[in-house]
């Protein structure tokens, strides 16, 4: 029933707004975390182990989101409503990542230290030699990426597959989400084992960054050929074939310019002048935008999933 999905849709967003995140000790994801944690050790043959895992561990979550699903539906299908509710609300967040930005930024006002320990929970940078300005730019990155990995995709994945059925789309989020752990885990050149969901993750982040761009410039009503232009040309410097095109939007649209230092720096700016890296009212900024659009991204979910 295509009015079930658009209803689990509105269930996640209502628990992402009102609870944020599920506790720890029961989160399906920190539960698949600690799960295949136990891979990350010496292997004499890693890249096997790695294309193993990559194509395992993704599937056994997405079977056992799909199976409580359509054992839930069997029940009911407002019963199957809520549980797939459930796991989009888990598969998906947006008020957590807002919050960690916030604190970030704030910290950075007042405590360095404590921001950059704190920038942690956002990104997989050595933060000890950042100054405020760069914390505040890898907050602003952050919450940009996050958009794409931690709400757009699962969503996507949810609403394409809603139209066919409940269990099949709660599966499909649950797929995405535990493709992306596995490569904020192991997608690393320290990691051996990283290279296939390192690889993996790029192929399925491919649309939904791109999607997460265009909700950025979207929620500020930017559409512009120069804007569109700039982007293009941004979105090509970080290494990462996906990454670029949200961090790229959103350095324009503050605009803000967003550096890691050694790896890359988007300036919005011409070529006669740079941009300031991002002030505290930028970042707030970039949390407005970010919130706005993961609000969009909700939405069209439940249109999709409805139709």
């Amino acid at each position: 029933m295509p009015l079930t999905a658009a209803l689990a849709v509105v269930l996640a967003a209502g628990l992402d707004v009102a609870v944020a995140e599920p506790p720890a000790r029961v989160h399906p994801v920190a539960l698949l975390g600690r799960l295949v944690s136990h891979a990350d050790r010496t292997w004499s043959h890693p890249r096997l182990v790695g294309v193993v895992l990559a194509l395992a561990a993704p599937l056994g979550f997405a079977g056992v989101a799909g199976g409580v699903v359509a054992a839930a539906e069997t029940l009911s299908p407002w019963v199957g409503a809520l549980f797939a509710s459930l796991v989009l609300f888990a598969a998906t967040s947006l008020r957590m990542l807002l919050d960690a930005v916030r604190d970030v930024t704030q910290a950075a006002e007042t405590d360095l230290d404590a921001a950059r320990t704190e920038l942690r929970a956002l990104a997989g940078r050595d933060a000890s030699a950042l100054d405020a300005a760069h914390v505040r730019s890898a907050a602003v990155e952050s919450v940009a990426e996050n958009l794409s990995d931690g709400l757009v995709a699962p969503l996507f994945a949810f609403a394409v597959c809603a139209p066919f059925s409940l269990p099949l789309a709660a599966a499909a989020a649950a797929w995405v989400k535990g493709v992306n752990t596995l490569d904020s885990m192991f997608g690393y050149r320290s990691k051996p084992i990283g290279w296939a969901p390192a690889r993996l993750d790029d192929v399925v982040m491919w649309l939904p960054a791109r999607l997460a761009g265009v909700l950025l410039a979207v929620s500020v009503a930017e559409f512009s050929l120069p804007f569109s232009s700039r982007v293009r040309t941004l979105a090509r410097r970080p290494p990462s074939p996906n990454s670029g095109w949200p961090m790229a939007t959103m350095a324009a649209v503050l605009p803000a310019r967003l550096v890691k230092p050694g790896v890359y720096d988007l300036d919005p700016a011409s070529d006669t002048a740079n941009t300031r890296l991002p002030t505290t009212a930028d970042a707030m900024q970039a949390v407005r935008v970010t919130n706005r659009a993961g609000l969009l991204a909700f939405a069209l979910a439940g249109v999709i999933a409805w139709f």
